[in-house]
């Protein structure tokens, strides 16, 4: 879990409104985030209606969002509330498939992140995961709001010249992506830019269990690529984009030529903080394709994917990483720049053309994998 740092008397405290129907939500959720010393609940609001006239009002720093509340609910005022200002919002969601669907709407609204709402004890539930709450918040405030736009494979007449980066030694056999905290809406701009032929592409997207498959479903209707949450024995292959299930660490077995999918048990250790980790998937990505790996490492809070980013370049792969001004949060994918892991790295809507441009697939088939 990421260490929450200890509150500095000197800095001033991340302004947060707190938004939901349920009084003893609303109060569970002011005494959590009050008391870390880092977040000072500035107010409350009931419904998305108070919630946009409170955001005028009081202009706080991030928005913790319900996305059930009766008169306006959280997804109908998210687009109000950022016509207003601005300002992040936190969606806090049931773990049912509707929630997650929903959920996912609405950070493909605008939403930077999203946090599940305790299920049965709900004071012990927020306790135990105060510090990622608090963290979520933290990093929402201090991250950046990116509007929906309508998709294009052009850039635009204004768009400056991307940078050109080296052909890797090998062809591109599979491209392996991380991506955490502003994930959903980078993956909805992108995935749907590209086109057959494509190598394989995995993915680990920091999302818990109820929410991958609704996601994967998700990018496959926008897709010319099949998407699919990755099940236990999938084979990879061309034109097939297979995203980590929440709760188990996704790997790859096999020769480069005939390979698939392999998850663990949802009781397996988390590395890196993380239960999928983006460093266990590059790891075996770098094992399994040596220097046809491809590693994409973006917009995410932590450190998770340096270690995976490492390992594909000492296997004599290439690996790129999100730039700072497209990122939502410039946390994984700074470590890995900086750390060395990450020689070169990209504005978000060049990536389509980017993939396009390195990853020539060694076969084009969609049914070359073999049985």
């Amino acid at each position: 879990m990421p260490e929450v740092p200890l509150p500095d008397p000197a800095a001033r405290r991340v302004r947060a409104l707190v938004v939901d129907d349920s009084a003893l939500m609303r109060r569970l959720l002011t005494d959590v985030l009050g008391s870390s010393g880092l977040i000072e609940v500035v107010g409350v609001a009931r419904n998305g209606r108070e919630a946009v006239a409170q955001v005028a009002k009081l202009k706080p720093d991030v928005v913790t969002l319900d996305v059930e509340m009766p008169e306006v609910s959280g997804l109908d005022a998210l687009p109000a509330i950022l016509a207003v200002r601005e300002v992040p919002v936190v969606m806090v969601s049931a773990l049912t498939q509707e929630g997650a669907d929903v959920t996912l709407k609405a950070l493909e609204l605008g939403a930077v992140d999203f946090h599940s709402k305790p299920t049965r004890n709900q004071l012990a539930e927020l306790r135990a995961e105060g510090d990622l709450l608090v963290t979520k918040i933290v990093d929402a405030a201090h991250g950046r709001v990116f509007r929906p736009r309508k998709l294009t494979s052009r850039a635009s007449a204004e768009s400056p010249p991307r940078p050109r980066f080296p052909a890797p030694a090998d062809n591109v056999a599979c491209v392996a992506i991380g991506i955490s905290t502003g994930g959903p809406q980078a993956l909805a701009r992108i995935i749907p830019l590209l086109r057959p032929p494509s190598p394989p592409i995995v993915i680990v997207q920091h999302m818990p269990a109820q929410f991958t498959g609704v996601f994967a479903q998700r990018l496959d209707r926008t897709s010319e690529l099949e998407v699919k949450e990755a099940a236990d024995g999938d084979l990879v292959m061309p034109n097939r984009v297979l995203i980590a299930p929440g709760g188990r660490h996704l790997t790859l077995t096999g020769r480069s030529t005939r390979v698939r999918a392999s998850l663990s048990s949802p009781d397996a250790p988390s590395v890196s903080g993380h239960r999928p980790s983006v460093d266990v998937l590059f790891q075996s990505v770098a094992r399994v394709y040596e220097g046809g790996a491809l590693g994409v490492i973006m917009t995410g809070m932590g450190r998770d994917g340096v270690d995976g980013c490492r390992a594909i370049l000492e296997a004599g792969g290439l690996t790129l990483g999100q730039d700072e001004a497209t990122s939502v949060v410039y946390g994984m994918n700074k470590a890995a720049f900086l750390e060395g892991a990450v020689k070169h790295q990209f504005s978000l809507d060049d990536l389509p053309e980017i993939l396009q441009e390195l990853a020539t697939p060694r076969s084009v088939g969609r049914e070359s994998g073999g049985l």
